[in-house]
This record gives structure tokens, sequence and C-alpha cells, in this order.
């Protein structure tokens, strides 16, 4: 509320201020302010060393090494700890993978559940609802990864002939020629890979050295597995659409394709699935795709201009900004999960949050954090956690989504080659390409 103040300025030492705050029972303290430090905080130290620092001053302050305890002093201050450690196991599960950060919880938990009952409840349940949070991580991290593994033995194998292979007995229009049908199944794709990233990702793809700390911090490996899975998968639909347009002997054909896709892309619009879209459009752009002439000639391409002008990268990216507003805002309002999704284009997010976070400094001139620009990093952040929260509506078609993460697929050169053998060659620098790919393939 607007009688609500702002927090103090956060020193070099922001973790002292902010376990002062919750034991102070600052008005500042919110569920959003917690989001943004414990999202921001993995910028200037390791995770378990912020809960190591945050247990010794709770231990500290509140006495819990004395015997007995002060009932009374931790009842007040206890509602306050167990609703940082609450919010940090559900938001950032990752975090407790590490063996210190689940021995500094149950430290702390055994030193503030004796002095109520309630305490225990909540913290045994904090411990199950955590224990199974990161099964289901690891199991769908793992499901992931053997479709990855799956679908790049495949596409190796065909690949590997540089040119057209021999027939393929199936093709997407085989197994799916209804447009709305394959929009929804690549929505459950998408769903499912944002399922999977934390919020953690997006911050520990750029952790840097903090200037006030002599050391790097370099306290892990940066764990970005799932958001890197996700951009393999938007570079596969890429060239699983490019492969299928390319595939076709006769241009009839790669034009249904090509009309195939654009309806596809209209209705993952209507949807709301922007990353779908985009890698539609992109894989349509493709230079082996894009010169395919007498296709195209063959194509109705109007609802494909007023796709690509939603696209346009004009005005960065003003007209899917609108779109995707206006997707946000029925999400807001929507009284059905078909309408609450909201899947934006994600290589566009990560680019504004890495210019975010390289744009403005991460301390003022005084030293003091720049707390103003968490405040943003978290905004966009954790509007993005609320749209990946989404329960995908739409009934799965296993045959479907087999084919979307198995079916081969061309290298760049494999759709070169397809295009030059479907529409031959007609400039000197694309005959002279064919003729070193044919070379490379004898």
């Amino acid at each position: 509320s607007s009688q609500t103040p702002p927090p103090p300025p956060m020193t070099g030492n922001f973790f002292v201020f902010f376990l002062s705050s919750l034991t102070t029972l600052h008005p500042y303290v919110s569920k959003a302010y917690v989001f943004t430090f414990l999202l921001s905080a993995r910028l200037f130290i390791p995770p378990s060393e912020l809960l190591s620092r945050v247990c010794e001053l709770c231990i500290k302050q509140q006495q819990l090494d004395q015997s007995p305890l002060d009932t009374a002093k931790v009842r007040k201050f206890g509602p306050k700890i167990l609703q940082l450690l609450t919010e940090w196991t559900e938001t950032f599960p990752s975090d407790f993978r590490d063996e210190k950060m689940v021995g500094h919880l149950k430290d702390i938990i055994h030193r503030i559940a004796p002095c109520d009952e309630a305490y225990w409840k909540t913290l045994n349940q904090m411990l199950q609802k955590l224990s199974q949070r990161l099964a289901l991580m690891s199991q769908g991290e793992e499901s992931i990864v053997k479709v990855s593994l799956n679908a790049s033995s495949i596409s190796d194998k065909l690949v590997a002939f540089k040119t057209k292979p021999p027939p393929i007995q199936k093709d997407m229009l085989s197994i799916c020629n209804d447009p709305y049908t394959l929009a929804q199944q690549l929505t459950h794709v998408e769903l499912e890979h944002l399922s999977h990233i934390g919020p953690e990702e997006f911050v520990q793809a750029f952790v840097q050295k903090d200037p006030l700390d002599g050391t790097q911090v370099s306290f892990w490996d940066k764990k970005t597995s799932n958001l890197e899975a996700y951009v393999r998968w938007f570079n596969r639909l890429c060239y699983l659409v490019a492969t299928e347009i390319c595939m076709p002997a006769k241009k009839k054909q790669r034009a249904t394709v090509i009309e195939f896709f654009i309806d596809v892309a209209r209705e993952c619009f209507n949807i709301g699935n922007f990353n779908s879209l985009m890698a539609i459009i992109s894989g349509m752009n493709m230079t082996p795709v894009s010169r395919l002439k007498k296709t195209w000639s063959k194509t109705k391409t109007a609802k494909f201009f007023i796709l690509e002008h939603q696209m346009d990268p004009t005005g960065n990216f003003y007209n899917y900004r609108t779109a995707l507003r206006g997707a946000a805002h029925r999400s807001q309002t929507a009284n059905s999960n078909r309408e609450r999704i909201v899947i934006p284009f994600f290589s566009l997010l990560i680019k504004d949050i890495y210019f975010l976070n390289e744009g403005c400094a991460n301390r003022l001139p005084n030293g003091h954090v720049n707390f103003e620009k968490f405040v943003e990093l978290a905004r966009q952040v954790g509007e993005f956690m609320t749209w990946k929260q989404v329960e995908c509506p739409f009934e799965e078609d296993r045959a479907i989504l087999h084919y979307l993460h198995t079916a081969p697929i061309f290298s760049e050169d494999g759709l070169y080659l397809a295009s030059y053998e479907s529409e031959s060659p007609e400039n000197q620098v694309e005959k002279d390409r064919w003729k070193a790919l044919r070379w490379e393939a004898a």
C-alpha cells in the first residue's frame, strides 16, 4: 500500500539487513520481497553460504544456543523464519540438492521446533514437500535428457547421408493433419519444458564477480541445464519444420506442408504459445525453405505475412510485446486453464533479462545494492514463474508427441541439399555450394 515504507538501502552485508527486517517484523517484508531477495542474493553469495549465515544470525539474535530457550522470544520470531524457509524450499527447491543446504535447514529446524508443537508439524510438512519436489525435478530432467539423446541419435543417423535420405515412411501430415491439434501438442511440449525451469537458472547464467568482494563468485557449474534444454527444443522445432517442408519431392506437396504449418502457427498465436509460433516462423524463414520460390508461388501466404508482422523484430518486437501483454491480461482474468496459457518467446525473454543484468550495475556508486534493479529482475522472472505453473488443458496425443521428439531432422547442410534437389540452384553462389556439398557427400 501507499503507507508501506520502502526498504532501507542495503549495504554490502545485505543478508544482515534482510534477517534484521524479519526479526523486527519490518512491514515491507512480503512474499514478493522474499522472492526478490532469494533470487538476487545468489549474484553475491552462494545459497549454501547465505543460509549458513542466516542460521548463524538466528542463533545469535534469538539466543538459540542457550538453555533453556526464551520460548516467548522464539515464538515471536518463529513465524518469520518459517515464512523464509517455506518460500525458499517451495520456490528454489534446487538449492537444496546441496547437502550443506539440507544440513543448515535441519539445524535451524531442530533449534526452533521444540518451542511449539505446531512448528514440528509445519517443518515436517516442509521437508516432505521438498523431498517430493526434488524427486519430481530429477524425474523430469531424466525424461528430457532421454528424449534429447533419442532425438540426437536418430537425427545423426539421418544427416550422415548429407543428402536426401531414402524415403521416410512417416511425415508430420501422416501423423497429424489438424493444425489445432498439433498446436495443442506443441503447447504440451512447451509447458513441460517450462515446468522444469527454476527461477535461479535465469540469474545463474549471469553470475559474475562482485567488485566489493575480492573473490570470484564461482560456487557452481552454472546450473542452467533445463534452460539450455528448452533452447535446444526451440532449435529442433525450427529444423523439424524446415525438414518437413524440404522433404517432399513435388512442389504441390511442399506447398501443402507450408500452408499446414502456417495454420499451426496461427493456432499457436491464438492459444498464447508464442515460442512455438516463433520457431515455426523461423523454420519457414530459413534460407533452404525461403529460396523455394516455385513452391511459395503455389502457397497462400497472406496469413503467413500477418504472423510475420506480429513477430516482426522492428521496434524491439513492439507488435509481439503488445500481443504478449494482451495474452498476459487475458491470463490474469481467465476462468479456465485454456485462457491462462502464456508461453513467451523464450529467447527474447532471456535477452531482456541479460540486458537488464548487463545494463544496470549490481551496486550503486555509494556501495549499496541496486535494489531497484533486482525488483525489476524479480518482476520479469516472477511473471514467467506464474505462466509456467499453468496446467496444460489439452489431452495428450502420445503418437504426435513421440514424433515431435524423435522425428529425424536435417542438419543445415542436409537442408540445403534437399532444397537444391527440390528446386535447382539459381545463381553461381548456390551452384558452387551445391557442388561442394555433393562432393562432401560422395
